[in-house]
């Protein structure tokens, strides 16, 4: 039998035991997997949130502009004013209504019942026949929605030119003809922009505000000191915390992915492997940030507030899930590349809509490692300052 080791003070000196251990990491895991199951708010935020929000993304929240309510006061009695006004009437984009005058719809356009008309005035037949360069209707929309006014514009320009080509009648030469492709969205649908950038708002909730709660739960409740004083190193532990989280995030991103691509049609031209790859890397900074803001903020609702303000809302409005980065002014543009998720809307848009394209692929991924390695490295100090 082996004497006890000394050291210097004469007394027998304890073996280490805070090295890296599998076996204590693989208990703590069980542990964290247990206690997450136990909770009903962790199931809910983990896999009932993520369908709600699809669901709002793509049914309630569209960017298509569609029915939009219109009018066609028509001031001319002639055939030609007629036939114009049956073409704006045979379109199903738009929810149109007629007038004689022009005093009968500027109230509704004020008030809202109406984004703009279109007025076909009373010397529309001689205008016509003049084949010159002089318009042929007025068309009033309503500025304060821009989106949807600059829409009524172009859809009723096109009404105007579409009619006027099936009458033989030419319009006015122009220098350049432009004939406009769209690629990876044809259709123009909002909702396959909206519901890739919508599972990157729901992997940021799960990663940053699930994990900020449950490790600052732990904190008031004071077990995690409990945990802190174990045997098990700094390493195992925060590890053992997160990677159910992980584990979670994944199984939500199945679901958030099935459900876009069966039940909202959105097209998954990329890989799974692709799209599983970069969920990984991406719940990377978005587990260390939640797990930074718990290790500075002990309470709850103290941590709750943090994660919205960092991570839910620069993920909802800096990572160009709505609003385009190129957009944005010079400083704005100079913040959003470190939020993490700028660069898993970019890929999410990319492998759903275009395919497995690794030239942006590779520096989103390098990008959002560096920010994570970031966050775990911050966290790793707090914590061990915490038990010190």
């Amino acid at each position: 039998m082996n004497a006890p080791m000394k050291h210097q003070g004469g007394g027998p000196q304890q073996p280490d035991l805070r090295g890296f251990n599998l076996r204590r990491l693989m208990a703590l895991v069980t542990k964290e997997s247990h206690q997450a199951l136990r909770d009903p708010s962790t199931l809910l935020i983990a896999f009932v949130l993520p369908v709600v929000l699809l669901l709002l993304f793509a049914y309630a929240v569209s960017l298509d502009a569609r029915d939009v309510r219109v009018s066609v006061v028509l001031e001319s009695p002639g055939a030609s004013a007629q036939s114009l006004a049956a073409a704006f009437s045979g379109t199903r984009f738009l929810q149109v209504e007629f007038a004689h005058d022009r005093r009968e719809v500027a109230d509704k356009l004020v008030s809202g019942a109406l984004r703009g008309y279109v007025v076909i005035p009373q010397d529309f037949e001689q205008r016509l026949a003049q084949r010159g360069s002089e318009p042929l209707v007025q068309i009033i929309t309503d500025g304060s929605y821009p989106n949807t006014a600059n829409y009524v514009e172009n859809y009723a320009r096109g009404v105007v030119q579409t009619w006027r080509a099936g009458l033989g009648v030419a319009a006015p030469p122009q220098s350049v003809v432009l004939e406009p492709r769209y690629w990876f969205n044809p259709e123009l649908e909002s909702r396959r922009a909206l519901i890739p950038g919508a599972i990157a708002i729901v992997m940021t909730i799960i990663g940053t505000m699930l994990t900020a709660l449950v490790v600052a739960r732990e904190w008031e409740r004071g077990t995690m000191e409990a945990v802190l004083s174990t045997p098990a190193s700094i390493a195992e532990i925060l590890i053992g915390k997160l990677l159910p989280y992980f584990v979670l995030g994944m199984l939500s991103t199945l679901v958030a992915a099935g459900l876009a691509v069966f039940v909202f049609g959105v097209p998954m031209r990329g890989s799974l492997a692709a799209l599983l790859l970069l969920s990984a890397v991406f719940m990377v900074p978005a587990l260390g940030q939640g797990l930074l803001i718990s290790s500075l903020a002990r309470n709850q609702f103290l941590a709750a507030q943090i994660a919205l303000f960092t991570g839910f809302l620069p993920a909802f409005m800096l990572s160009g899930f709505l609003y385009e980065i190129d957009a944005m002014p010079a400083p704005i543009r100079a913040i959003t590349r470190v939020v993490p998720a700028r660069y898993f809307v970019d890929s999410l848009k990319t492998v759903f809509l275009a395919g497995d394209v690794w030239a942006v692929f590779l520096p989103n991924l390098a990008a959002m490692a560096a920010i994570g390695a970031l966050f775990f490295v911050i966290a790793k100090r707090a914590t061990r300052k915490n038990l010190e």
